[in-house]
């Protein structure tokens, strides 16, 4: 229902949302906005990157990791950035099984317009929490995902769930 309702006012979300940058980079106008954390869903950011909700979520608890560098392919970056990245993306992991427990998940990175990536100028990660049977009939027929939390919600369990994931990091 949020998308739904989100439809309706995309005017007005101007007003919320950090304008994207002229390439449409909203990863980017994220990391340039830190003050929009929280309405941005950001549940963690540190010198190097950011992990913040999917507003348009595969599943619920659905991940984005990014550098606040945009490049548009991963071996474009160094390889101490892409050690940052990966650091990020394993405590993304680590959120999402301390506050969620899937079943499983889905972890990675589509590069190029041809590889499905929907922001090809800026490398980014997906963390998609999965459970058995979290498919429905939906995105067949109506061509609609049904998530059953609120992006809020959501956030709300990351950010308490953030010292127990990592806790966990410093222990591997």
């Amino acid at each position: 229902m949020a998308y739904i309702r989100d439809l309706e006012s995309q005017a007005s979300q101007s007003k919320i949302n950090p304008p994207a940058d002229s390439d449409g980079n909203f990863l980017l106008a994220s990391w340039k906005n830190p003050q929009l954390d929280d309405v941005q869903h950001v549940v963690y950011r540190n010198e190097h990157g950011l992990i913040l909700l999917n507003r348009y979520p595969y599943a619920n608890g659905h991940l984005l990791v990014a550098l606040g560098d945009a490049r548009a392919r991963l071996m474009d970056y160094s390889m101490t950035q892409r050690a940052h990245l990966w650091s990020l993306v394993d405590l993304a992991a680590a959120l999402v099984d301390v506050a969620l427990r899937p079943q499983g998940m889905n972890i990675g990175v589509n590069e190029g317009r041809a590889g499905g990536a929907g922001l090809p100028q800026h490398t980014h990660a997906h963390i998609v929490p999965r459970w058995n049977g979290d498919t429905n009939f939906m995105s067949t027929v109506a061509g609609a995902r049904v998530v059953p939390e609120s992006l809020d919600s959501v956030a709300a369990q990351y950010k308490i769930a953030l010292p127990e994931a990592q806790k966990r990091m410093g222990e591997r």
